[in-house]
């Protein structure tokens, strides 16, 4: 017969998990936003959102990597703010590591950022006697995809160095609060 201490439980276990994936879910969203708007400034003879309409598939692929590559850079600081609150230990913490998460978070949502605008940097060296922002409204996808490589590759590669930041924050919050567990 199954306790009915292991099925409530279980039954916290439940609603905090979908607690974390909402919570998760409003960050990532955010994160999105936020890179696309910033993304929309560093090509400024770009209309994406009307190239979008007009069916320019360039664009569509280069927003997509975009859209991916903060999902890879800010996937540790989603998983480090909302950590905290599903294990155990003082609410001071539990509050240490909630601060620590969103640390992470907005540090990688700006290395992100700064991922993507090294990435058309390099790019656009790279690629010299190309107008790339010109070529892209033109719909050429061959750039798009070659873009796109770049700052999906760079993303995942820097996507563990974010994630180190999360440990950091939690051997600090366990420094100053004692919790040697």
């Amino acid at each position: 017969m199954i306790a009915l201490a292991t099925l409530t439980d279980a039954g916290i276990g439940i609603v905090l998990a979908l607690l974390q994936v909402v919570i998760s879910l409003v960050f990532a969203l955010s994160a999105v936003y936020i890179g696309i708007r910033v993304f929309d400034r560093f090509t400024k003879n770009i209309d994406e959102m009307e190239e979008l309409k007009r069916g320019n598939i360039a664009i569509g692929i280069l927003l997509a990597a975009v859209i991916i590559s903060i999902a890879t850079v800010i996937q540790g600081g989603v998983r480090e703010l909302t950590a905290p609150f599903f294990g155990g230990g003082e609410l001071s913490q539990r509050l240490v590591g909630f601060l620590g998460g969103v640390i992470q978070l907005l540090i990688s949502l700006a290395l992100a950022l700064f991922v993507i605008r090294m990435a058309i940097y390099v790019f656009d060296r790279i690629t010299e006697g190309i107008d790339e922002q010109e070529e892209l409204r033109r719909g050429n996808v061959a750039i798009a995809i070659l873009l796109a490589g770049i700052l999906i590759a760079i993303a995942t590669v820097i996507q563990s160095g974010t994630a180190a930041l999360g440990d950091s924050f939690r051997v600090l919050g366990d420094a100053l609060f004692g919790n040697n567990a």
